[in-house]
């Protein structure tokens, strides 16, 4: 069999195709490819597509898609898969690599001998207040940037909230134009195993994702600036897989913020 190898992975649900950059070059895969090889039914299936380079002795560079074809600047989920497919293919060292990422780079490293990966944040302001109409169930409003826009929506039970519908008009929300915002909806847990639980609507995917990396990490900074929660933090996402924020507040920031949470190769096909 001839083509291209492609890997499939998942960040607690978060699912990508991920593809060799040494085996592939970037100007191969526009927005219709990209598309089309993320639809569900006529493609492989995933929400959004990452490549991956090596960079140096111990660094990878991540350049990541969304399903609908457009550019972001950083995908959480995707940076931790980014890290356990590096180690597997043997791009730089499980114990710790630079990943180079249009947000910039961060550092990260592989956890234990399953599929758990950490990332590395140096700071992240805090997600201030947000003067949007509040629906019933819904209490207050957080929004920051954590590589990408968020906004992080406490309401009464994540269960009841129609995250589609919901997610997509605060997502064209005047207040966050031009760009917009990825939404996670969050609410407090009475499962032992995390304080909250998180659903998300993505931006570029236009729809509710299993997890979000970096909206997990605007919440649990959102929520220790507010006085809400403290570090560290466990969230639950949409899968019903643990998210762990750590991190250290002050002067309006948090620094050395650690996001951990899964990175798992699924399985490996080819593009014919």
């Amino acid at each position: 069999m001839t083509g291209t190898v492609f890997f499939k992975m998942t960040g607690s649900g978060n699912d990508f195709i991920f593809l060799d950059g040494r085996n592939t070059e970037l100007r191969e895969w526009p927005a219709e490819r990209i598309r089309a090889a993320c639809d569900r039914r006529l493609g492989v299936g995933a929400d959004g597509v990452a490549l991956l380079w090596p960079a140096g002795e111990r660094a990878v560079r991540m350049r990541y898609f969304n399903s609908d074809g457009s550019s972001a600047e950083l995908c959480g989920n995707a940076a931790l898969c980014s890290t356990r497919l590096a180690a597997y293919l043997e791009l730089a060292p499980p114990e710790g690599m630079d990943l180079h990422t249009e947000a910039g780079t961060l550092c990260s490293r592989c956890v234990g001998p399953g599929w758990m990966a950490e990332l590395l944040i140096p700071t992240v302001g805090v997600p201030g207040p947000v003067a949007i109409s509040l629906r019933s169930g819904e209490r207050q409003g957080f929004h920051g940037i954590v590589g990408v826009p968020h906004l992080v929506l406490l309401v009464d039970d994540v269960a009841q909230v129609d995250v589609g519908g919901r997610g997509r008009a605060l997502r064209f929300d005047p207040s966050f134009a031009p760009a917009g915002a990825n939404v996670s909806f969050l609410s407090r847990s009475s499962d032992g195993d995390a304080e909250w639980s998180m659903r998300t609507y993505e931006r570029g995917v236009e729809g509710e994702t299993l997890a979000c990396g970096t909206g997990t990490v605007a919440a649990a900074v959102a929520l220790a600036g507010a006085g809400l929660g403290r570090f560290p933090t466990r969230i639950r996402s949409g899968s019903g897989a643990v998210f762990s924020v750590t991190g250290c507040l002050g002067d309006g920031e948090a620094r050395d913020v650690w996001l951990c949470g899964e990175g798992r190769l699924v399985f490996t096909g080819i593009f014919e």
